[in-house]
Formats: C-alpha cells, sequence, structure tokens
C-alpha cells in the first residue's frame, strides 16, 4: 500500500472511530473530546504503534484551521439576543479573567514545575483562557440558561487573542529580553480592534454576497460561507489583528442576519464540517503526546496540582473578580467558575514554545496537555450535572427532530424556508386560505408535535408549528414580514 493510500485509509479510519466515540460519550458519562485523544494516544508510536508522529508545526496548523472552523460554527449558532445583555461580563472574563488565571497559575508553575518566572508566566498563559471549541461542544444541545450559556460563549469565543498575545509576548521576552512589554500591550489593542472591525465587515460582506449571489446548486452556498471564514482569519492575520476573533463576530453577524440565503444549508454543513475538523484536531493532537512522557508519575503529580490549582483557585478568583457588580449570584459564579473548560487552544499554544526551543518546552507541553486532559474529564462530565444543582438548568430547547431534504433549486431562484410559529404571531388560529401569503408561496408541510401535517386549505396555524415554505427569492423578505407580524391583541393583553 502507498503512502497515499495508506493515509487515506488512516484518515477514514479516524473519523469513523471518532463519530462512534460520540455515540458512546454520552452513555460513558465521558466528553467526547476525551475519547478523541484517546484514539489518537492509542494508535501513536507509545501503544499499538501504528502512527509516528511529532510534526509541532503540521499540529499547530491543523489545530487553527480547526479552531477557525468550529468558531464559525459556533458563531453561527449564538444568539446576538442572548450575548447582547451580557457582552460586558464576558469581555472582562475574557481579558481580564485571563489574565489573573495565568498569573495565579504563574505562580504555582514557578515553584511546582520549577522552572524560571518567565517560563512560569509562558505556562500561565497558555492555559489561562476558556476554550471554544470545549465549550460549544459540551454546552451544544444542553438546556442552560441563555444568560450563563451565552456569557461562557462569548468567553470563550473572545478570549483567544489575549491568551495568544500573551504567549506570543511571554516567548519573545524569553528568547529576546531587551523586547518593549509596552509595544507587546500596544500590539494587544491593534489585534482586537482589527479583529472587531474586519469581523463587522466581512459578516455583513458574507450576508450581502449570500443574497446576492445565484449559484446553480444550493451545496455550493454553505462552501461560499465557509470560504468567507477563511478569508476572514486570513486576511485579518495578514493585517496583524486577531483572527480568531474576526471568524466568531463575522459568523454571528451571519447567524444572527434576518435574511439570508440557504440558511438550513449552511448551519448543517457548518456543523457537520465543525465535528470532523473537532475529530480530526483531537486526534492529532493525541498522536503529538507521548503517553510513556505523559504519564509518568513526575508529569502526573505535577499536572494533578497544576489542574487542581487552576480549577479551585485561578479560575474562581478570575470569576468573582471579573464580575463585581454585575448581578451574577453567587451559584451563577460557582458555574461560571466550574465551566472554564480547557481544549485545543492550550495545547495548539503549547506548540509555540516547542517550535521556538524555549528551555523546558517539553516539560511545560506535557503538563499542559495532562491539564486539558483532566479539564475536559472532570469539567466536561460534570457540568450539567452542577448545572441542575444548582437550578441554572431551563426548559428544554425545542429542536424538531424531523428533517426535509430538497433538490437544488439553485436554477429556479426559489428558496425552502422553515419557521417556527410564535405564540404571538398575528396568523395564528388562521387558516392557510385566510393568510394573505406573497403570489407563489407555497406551504409544503407542517409539522406540529413532531408529526407531519399535510397542508391543505382549511389546516389551522398552531404556536409550535414548523411551517416549510416554498417560495421565490424575490418575495422571501415579504413572507418574513408576514409570518413574523405581531398579533394586535397579544400586544394589547401585555400592554393591558
Amino acid at each position: 500500500m502507498s503512502h497515499t493510500d495508506a493515509f487515506i485509509f488512516l484518515a477514514a479510519t479516524f473519523l469513523i472511530v471518532g463519530v462512534l466515540t460520540t455515540k458512546f460519550s454520552s452513555r460513558l458519562g465521558v466528553p467526547a473530546l476525551v475519547l478523541f485523544i484517546a484514539v489518537g494516544m492509542i494508535m501513536g508510536s507509545d501503544v499499538l504503534g501504528i502512527i509516528y508522529f511529532d510534526n509541532a508545526q503540521l499540529a499547530q496548523m491543523i489545530g487553527i484551521l480547526a479552531l477557525i472552523i468550529i468558531l464559525f460554527e459556533g458563531g453561527l449558532q449564538t444568539d446576538w439576543k442572548n450575548v447582547r445583555p451580557v457582552i460586558t461580563p464576558a469581555l472582562s472574563l475574557a481579558t481580564f479573567g485571563v489574565l489573573l488565571t495565568s498569573g495565579i497559575v504563574a505562580v504555582a508553575a514557578k515553584f511546582i514545575l520549577g522552572i524560571g518566572w518567565l517560563e512560569a508566566v509562558l505556562f500561565g498563559a497558555i492555559v489561562g483562557s476558556t476554550d471554544a471549541a470545549a465549550v460549544f461542544a459540551v454546552l451544544k444541545g444542553q438546556n442552560i440558561k441563555p444568560r450563563i450559556a451565552s456569557t461562557l460563549e462569548a468567553e470563550s469565543g473572545s478570549n483567544d487573542p489575549m491568551a495568544v498575545l500573551l504567549t506570543v509576548a511571554t516567548i519573545e521576552l524569553i528568547m529576546n529580553p531587551s523586547a518593549s512589554i509596552l509595544s507587546m500591550i500596544g500590539t494587544f489593542f491593534v489585534q482586537m480592534i482589527v479583529g472587531l472591525v474586519l469581523g463587522v465587515a466581512f459578516g455583513k460582506l458574507a450576508v450581502f454576497s449570500l443574497n446576492r449571489i445565484n449559484l446553480d446548486s444550493s451545496g455550493l452556498y454553505p462552501v461560499f460561507a465557509t470560504a468567507f471564514a477563511l478569508l476572514t482569519y486570513g486576511l485579518t492575520a495578514f493585517l496583524n489583528g486577531s483572527g480568531l476573533l474576526a471568524v466568531y463576530i463575522a459568523a454571528i453577524i451571519i447567524g444572527n442576519a434576518e435574511d439570508i440565503a440557504y440558511r438550513q444549508s449552511i448551519f448543517r454543513f457548518s456543523e457537520g464540517f465543525a465535528w470532523m475538523m473537532q475529530i480530526a484536531m483531537f486526534i492529532i493532537l493525541g498522536l503529538l503526546v507521548f503517553p510513556s512522557e505523559l504519564f509518568s508519575w513526575d508529569i502526573l503529580l505535577k499536572g494533578m496540582l497544576m489542574s487542581f490549582i487552576l480549577m479551585v483557585v485561578a479560575r474562581p478568583v478570575a470569576v468573582y473578580l471579573s464580575t463585581i457588580r454585575m448581578n451574577y449570584s453567587n451559584k451563577e459564579k460557582i458555574f461560571l467558575s466550574w465551566a472554564g473548560l480547557k481544549g485545543a487552544v492550550p495545547i495548539v499554544l503549547a506548540t509555540y514554545p516547542l517550535l521556538a526551543n524555549v528551555e523546558g518546552s517539553s516539560l511545560i507541553f506535557n503538563v499542559v496537555f495532562f491539564v486539558v486532559l483532566t479539564s475536559c474529564l472532570v469539567h466536561g462530565s460534570t457540568i450539567t450535572i452542577l448545572a441542575q444543582k444548582l437550578g441554572l438548568t431551563g426548559p428544554q430547547k425545542a429542536t424538531p427532530i424531523h428533517s426535509l431534504e430538497l433538490v437544488s433549486l439553485g436554477k429556479a431562484d426559489a428558496e425552502m424556508i422553515e419557521y417556527e410559529m410564535k405564540e404571538d404571531a398575528a396568523i395564528i388560529g388562521k387558516t392557510l386560505l385566510e393568510i394573505p401569503f406573497p403570489e407563489g408561496a407555497l406551504v409544503n408541510a407542517i409539522i406540529r408535535n413532531d408529526k407531519l401535517i399535510t397542508p391543505t386549505g382549511n389546516t389551522v396555524i398552531q404556536a409550535g408549528d414548523f411551517l416549510y415554505i416554498l417560495v421565490s427569492r424575490k418575495k422571501k423578505l415579504h413572507l418574513k414580514k408576514l409570518l413574523q407580524e405581531k398579533s394586535h391583541i397579544h400586544v394589547n393583553q401585555v400592554s393591558s
């Protein structure tokens, strides 16, 4: 078998095993991320010896690419109405909170790991941020109250610039002690501002382009949207901005746009692609570590001590100080303290000192990996249970379990709209004949209580119905306005 054939075979094997592990992760009570890492470690040279992999540069490149896709998918799923009220505490946690966490961990690393002060600061910077990939994966589908879930999602999606800056700046100070700290602080603000501006610009450009372009196949729209995510990162990074922040902001704008072509196709494609990249990334990172080194008594002892300090001391202190006077209850702060998951970002950042040949980089990498493994295992498996114990869970999310597959409608200049009817909608209680749908619009199916209703002219619309309506793109905005129109009776009841 040639190297190419062997690579394709192994890639297929890894994806199949990765998908199957997600099936068993919930039954075992173990986050899928841990199982992905375990697959990589088992396939590596220290256990089964199938693959020998020690290319930190390639792992870093795959990790960053995967993070772009994962952040893009997470941003698409982020509801801006829930994020907007918590943007201040989220940014506080993403900046001041990361600094506090990194500082406390650095002090502990100096004495526990027996390394120099700058190396200790480097270790703190690497593990100081909450990981977006881990947070999005663990919170997906959970019924944690929107305010708390949105705080975590916004924090994890926006704290990477601080972690990257601290890591790169500390490595620069180690390699070049005469480097200017003030210049590095200025670089951070430039990265944040450039990332914010370009994220907004590319998000709006993507929405405009998706709605104006008429592609021959509906399957090209998700590819087009993903290309915008990669372009956003590439150009922002080229202009010395935070590419990851720009991707997350652009995705929020795209996901919250009122009118966007083939929304469901883009969302479904991005979700599947994000899972694929997540599987690939964590398996590659698992291959990069050598279990014989990771599970030595020295690393185990130091790793457990650092994990304990990070989970029980550093993160809680950072949360409580970062959210002073921000109307979070003690229970909510306890949950936020416990939900500071570590994941791919710390491992990817830990490859930076390896590539820079920083003294003690192997020790730093192994302990960081152990801390991430511990966080995924402990935090990931208990976060939902803790939310239930603290009374921070809400009603189960209403997600339709049905699906409606469509052939490409690109050439027909038409689109299938999926819409969930709200209680205050003006057309609730009316028959389809009584509703002034735009000319040519056709209600193809109604899903009610997870059952298919074949629509007729006498079918009465009820709250909670999922309508599937075929409409021309020219009439799409008209249809949306009709569906979103509020009932005057409901408005009067609320006002009185």
